[in-house]
């Protein structure tokens, strides 16, 4: 019988997972497969794992996976990936901001030849309109930074086929932008467009200080066009320098130098060596990233796993 699993990454979700569990249970029993949930617990800090063993004990079809230590959601979410052992696999958050009843519509989408079926937002209840605007931002800028087409106002909500997650497996890498890696695979893919609605319960655990940090992930992960923007404004600067000194050359022959201009002189000092640190630090964030890849650490670690008791059947 053909399988599907539901990968759920949670943090401090225990308000909400027993509303999920109900819903995503509704919409097992209107599919005709083998339906699975796995929920992997990124080291919360409340009792989500405790509910998470609660839906186990009582559902058969649910496994959970619970990490060592809180890694971030890129990470939870590639354990659950690496866990999920079904022909088809549906990743989705448990905040129920995207609808899990959309998942037969991904089922159907898959079944017509697509391997990679991802969920498009039409309009994003219950954010405000920074985060809503930044957000697009984001995405334009990706769009034009990186040869890699990653689909606007998208984000991991998707359905996968068994090859499309076996091509994912092989990305090791540590430093994860995982809306990029779906992409990157290739395959057959399309997207069904839906508005998301508001968090059902808890606080979002995306600030803005991690949101800027995940798109520096994005840019970095897969553009190198910083680096060579970094060029660009050096040798800009330089020609700037140069023609500037040429005049104050010329200047001093033509009318002589009575030793004025010390507010321009620091304005230049300042503006050059603000170009400066600024290239150093875009060198520093590749340079760092090339740190973290070549320690080859574990991508995380496994402090418990329970699978579920439902036997699949070819």
């Amino acid at each position: 019988m053909t399988s599907l699993t539901v990968v759920v990454p949670a943090y401090n979700e225990s308000d909400g997972l027993r509303e999920f569990q109900r819903r995503i249970a509704a919409v097992f029993d209107g599919l005709d497969l083998d339906c699975r949930v796995l929920y992997v617990d990124d080291g919360s800090r409340d009792d989500t794992y405790a509910v998470m063993e609660s839906l186990r004990a009582a559902d058969p079809r649910v496994s959970t996976l619970r990490l060592s230590r809180n890694f971030g959601k890129e990470l939870a979410l590639t354990a659950g990936l690496d866990h999920a052992d079904a022909d088809a696999v549906v990743v989705i958050d448990a905040d129920l901001q995207d609808p899990p009843e959309l998942i037969g519509q991904f089922v159907q989408k898959w079944r017509e030849g697509f391997d990679v079926v991802y969920g498009t937002r039409a309009s994003r209840a219950g954010e405000t309109w920074i985060k809503k605007w930044t957000s697009t931002a984001f995405y334009r800028v990706m769009e034009r930074m990186t040869d890699l087409p990653i689909p606007r106002d998208t984000g991991d909500f998707r359905l996968m086929s068994r090859r499309a997650i076996d091509a994912l497996k092989l990305l090791r890498e540590r430093q994860r932008f995982m809306k990029g890696l779906f992409t990157w695979v290739g395959f057959p893919q399309t997207s069904i467009v839906y508005d998301r609605d508001p968090r059902f319960a808890g606080d979002s655990k995306w600030n803005y200080w991690r949101l800027w940090n995940f798109a520096l992930e994005g840019i970095t992960s897969f553009s190198s066009i910083p680096l060579r923007l970094a060029t660009y404004v050096g040798i800009f600067s330089a020609v700037i320098a140069f023609v500037f000194a040429i005049w104050v050359f010329a200047k001093a022959l033509l009318f002589g130098d009575p030793v004025r201009g010390y507010p321009s002189l620091m304005v230049v000092v300042l503006f050059l060596g603000g170009l400066q640190l600024m290239a150093l630090g875009m060198i520093g964030e590749y340079l760092g990233r090339t740190y973290v890849e070549a320690k080859q650490r574990p991508l995380y670690l496994i402090d418990r796993f329970h699978p579920a008791q439902t036997v699949r059947v070819d």
